[in-house]
């Protein structure tokens, strides 16, 4: 009964430690992880009230990108404003539903991430290879179901991770070195066998990455054909143009993954602190860069940004020569 009572997850809190080895730099870190939070928060909601202001950009590619920048705001505020407190005032604790909760979070939002930019690889495929049966396959009714896709999905694959770690005894340490409650790592804490543990979020990521690996590489080759044969070099440039944005957001995603994956599971020869900067860094730098990107290639959201930021100027200028009249 004594070890049935030790093992009880929810009698203590968790620690989390932060990045191991760097505690000394963790108000230094925090700057510039708090100026990459703001830039995140207004960047989405900036292109989210764009999107929203804007009927014209009611559109099949707009909404997905909406459903893009919903989750990364979403992410964001489920991980970075945790990291500050830990940097800032060492407010370490997490309790285990806590932890739970946020597990669940971080690895169902970065499913729906790349379940989005799957669904918005097919809009392009469709845009560019039937243009002229657009309007007829994308339809509202198909943007919904999509939408319901991305959500189930990202659902029904991550909750055995936070169910198989619940069942887990933590009979000593309850320091997670971390930044967050990331699976493996509340895993490895455990006293009891975390083989299954280990074996589903190696097997899962593998196959869900590899599946939409496969997708995005067929879309993408279809939709170069269709492009190569366009007849003038202006056509090509100007499809293409409109491709560079989601490969942008794509590389921006499945890189930092693909270290932090890597770093977490097979990279026992290089330092922890590495490790866990990789995978924290995977969930703050994509949700940073993607409405930056979409900002800056995407001609009707640049527009309108340009227009905003420009608009202040002209208030200032009309002002004055009105006066002197």
């Amino acid at each position: 009964m004594s070890n049935l009572s030790g093992a009880n997850p929810i009698s203590s809190p968790f620690i989390l430690v932060g990045i191991p080895g760097m505690e000394e730099m963790h108000p230094w870190i925090s700057v510039p992880l708090c100026c990459m939070y703001i830039v995140t928060i207004s960047a989405n909601v900036s292109i989210l009230l764009i999107i929203r202001a804007d009927r014209r950009l009611h559109q099949p590619m707009y909404l997905l990108l909406s459903m893009l920048l919903l989750t990364d705001l979403v992410q964001s505020n489920n991980v970075i404003p945790k990291m500050l407190l830990i940097f800032w005032f060492k407010l370490r604790e997490i309790s285990f539903e806590e932890c739970l909760v946020q597990m669940f979070f971080i690895h169902s939002l970065s499913l729906m991430s790349t379940s989005v930019l799957l669904t918005m690889a097919f809009d392009r495929y469709v845009a560019i290879c039937h243009p002229l049966r657009y309007s007829t396959i994308l339809t509202n009714s198909m943007i919904a179901k999509m939408g319901l896709f991305v959500i189930m999905r990202g659902t029904l694959v991550i909750v055995p991770l936070p169910l198989l770690v619940r069942r887990l005894p933590f009979c000593g340490s309850r320091v997670i070195e971390h930044t967050y409650c990331e699976q493996i790592a509340v895993a490895k804490i455990s006293c009891g066998d975390i083989r299954i543990n280990f074996l589903y979020g190696l097997i899962c990521p593998l196959l869900v990455v590899g599946l939409d690996t496969i997708c995005l590489a067929g879309s993408y080759t279809m939709i170069i054909m269709a492009v190569l044969r366009l007849p003038n070099r202006e056509a090509r440039y100007k499809v293409g143009n409109t491709c560079a944005a989601h490969v942008g957001v794509t590389l921006v995603l499945y890189i930092p993954a693909l270290f932090s994956y890597v770093s977490q599971r097979f990279g026992a020869s290089s330092a922890p602190s590495v490790q866990i900067l990789i995978s924290s860094l995977y969930l703050i730098i994509p949700p940073m860069c993607n409405p930056i990107i979409y900002g800056l290639k995407t001609q009707e959201i640049r527009k309108k940004v340009s227009k905003l930021i420009s608009l202040p100027g002209k208030v200032s200028v009309i002002r004055p020569s009105r006066a002197t009249q």
